[in-house]
Order: structure tokens, then C-alpha cells, then sequence
């Protein structure tokens, strides 16, 4: 007796992409149970490599769901968005942009306590699509920590000169962010 897990193609491509993307956590999976057995070494481990550009900007560099991304495109191509719904994704960025600084003024450095914050923030200046360009540096600057917490563990901590290095660049980007904020009606 054969089941027919599809109807048509676009379901059939979509079990075989939930299929791959299941292969890929398992075997990434394997790798790190096999990395902490030392039962791979770590010439072998830092040269497992994907070929998956879209994941890795998803993931690694972008670090916000395309529905994010989306919603800020859709924002910026139709009529500008309320003056109330505006002020308040400025305002949710500002207190994102706050909560970062004072967690890393406050030595709060483990990954674990660092990196949710920083997500935030970077979702919340997504969300600033009509405002913020895509290419703000702030966004850059911010997923660029992201990258490198994504690839530390939950327990590690920054070390003394990264942490200067994140508060150097959180308040620089905040300073172009408030720079970068429309002066006069909103």
C-alpha cells in the first residue's frame, strides 16, 4: 500500500525543504555531540562548511524573520505608516537601544543575557523601515555582534575589551539613530 504525502508540487517542495532542513539540524546536531566527545577534531570541526547563503543571512547575519523584513518593505513602499505607530516603533527602539547600553554597562556579558537583548533591538529598528535606510549602520554594527554571539555559547562572556568594543558601538549607533530620527512632524 503506498501513502501519498502530497497533492501537488508546491506541497511536494515544501516536505522536501522541511526534509532537508530536518537533515541539516541532525547532522549539525551530530557534529556538536561529536566536537564534544572529541571524537572530531577541531581542524576537521572549524572546516565543516555550508553552502546555504540564504540560511546563513536568515540565521547568522540578518538574524530577524523574513516576516519582519517583509513587513518593514511593505511599510516603506506604501503610504507612510500612522504618526502613532511610528512614535512607537521609535520608541521601542529607543528603549531597546537603553536596555542593551545599561546591560553591558552593568557587566551583564554572558552571551545568554547579551544576545536576546541585542535580537531585540534588532528587531525593533526592522520594524523602522520607513525610517531607518536598510544600509543604517546601527543595523550592520548590531548584527554584526549578533554574528559573533550566535557562534559563542550561552554561558560564555564577553571579555573586557569586547565589552568596551559593544558599548563603543551600541552608543555609536544609537547617536545616529537619534541623528538619523525625522525632525519636525512625525
Amino acid at each position: 500500500m503506498e501513502v501519498k504525502l502530497w497533492n501537488d508540487k508546491r506541497e511536494r517542495e515544501l516536505l522536501e525543504s522541511l526534509a532537508d532542513l530536518y537533515a541539516i539540524i541532525k547532522a549539525t546536531e551530530k557534529l556538536e555531540r561529536a566536537y564534544v566527545r572529541d571524537l572530531v577534531s577541531a581542524a576537521d570541526y572549524e572546516a565543516y562548511r555550508l553552502d546555504c547563503p540564504a540560511a546563513l543571512n536568515r540565521l547568522v547575519q540578518s538574524g530577524v524573520p523574513a516576516t519582519v523584513e517583509l513587513r518593514a518593505a511593505t511599510a516603506s513602499s506604501s503610504a507612510p505608516a500612522s504618526t502613532a505607530a511610528s512614535a512607537s516603533a521609535i520608541a521601542q527602539c529607543v528603549q531597546s537601544f537603553i536596555t542593551a547600553m545599561d546591560a553591558v554597562k552593568l557587566n551583564m556579558l554572558a552571551n545568554d543575557q547579551v544576545r536576546p537583548l541585542l535580537h531585540d533591538l534588532s528587531t525593533s529598528m526592522g520594524k523602522l523601515g520607513t525610517v531607518l535606510p536598510p544600509d543604517f549602520e546601527g543595523k550592520v554594527k548590531v548584527n554584526e555582534w549578533l554574528a559573533k554571539l550566535h557562534k559563542m555559547g550561552a554561558g560564555d562572556e564577553l571579555t573586557e575589551q569586547q565589552a568596551r568594543q559593544l558599548n563603543f558601538d551600541l552608543d555609536s549607533a544609537y547617536s545616529a539613530f537619534m541623528a538619523s530620527l525625522p525632525t519636525a512632524g512625525l
